[in-house]
């Protein structure tokens, strides 16, 4: 498979690549990003490193897309956004994204997705985006892009966000 870019009005969606460690580093070792999310913040470039291993890794197993958001008239590194969770049938997906503090709020992330929503929706059925019940920036997000509340999932603090494909 070839990896899928996504150009926008103002972003460029591509693969990470080795030169990304840095911009990857400030995401992930952000409290403000990972505020409502459980994972640890990295340390250091070496484990920027080896998420961008990982990753990559990944994408050649066709395990998920994982896109580094980027600034099309600076190729500033901004966010990430990917689909992964399929489903065996591969007709189901869940939806990532975090973006970096200062472009919050410019409606760069509601573009990076619509963008990655039609990508998805020319192979898959229903997309679901999982979230912390109080990251209230992520619920609005969702909704905004046609998400609807799944009453059928929650599991402690997270809640599921469900999008199916118009026909």
């Amino acid at each position: 498979m070839t990896f899928p870019i996504i150009q926008t009005p103002r972003l460029t969606l591509r693969q990470l690549t080795p030169d990304d460690s840095s911009a990857i580093f400030a995401l992930r070792s952000n409290p403000e990003v990972a505020a409502f999310q459980d994972r640890p913040l990295q340390q250091n470039l070496e484990e920027s490193a080896a998420f961008i291993d990982k990753i990559n890794t990944g994408i050649d197993r066709e395990t998920w897309i994982f896109w580094a958001i980027t600034l099309q008239e600076t190729a500033e590194l901004i966010g990430t956004a990917c689909l992964w969770n399929f489903s065996e049938e591969q007709t189901r997906a869940d939806l990532g994204y975090e973006l970096l503090p200062t472009f919050q709020g410019s409606g760069y992330m509601l573009e990076a997705l619509k963008a990655v929503l039609d990508y998805g929706f020319t192979q898959l059925q229903q997309i679901d985006g999982v979230t912390h019940k109080n990251n209230d920036r992520s619920t609005q997000l969702l909704k905004k892009l046609g998400f609807t509340l799944n009453p059928v999932f929650a599991e402690g603090n997270e809640i599921m966000y469900t999008l199916k494909k118009r026909s």
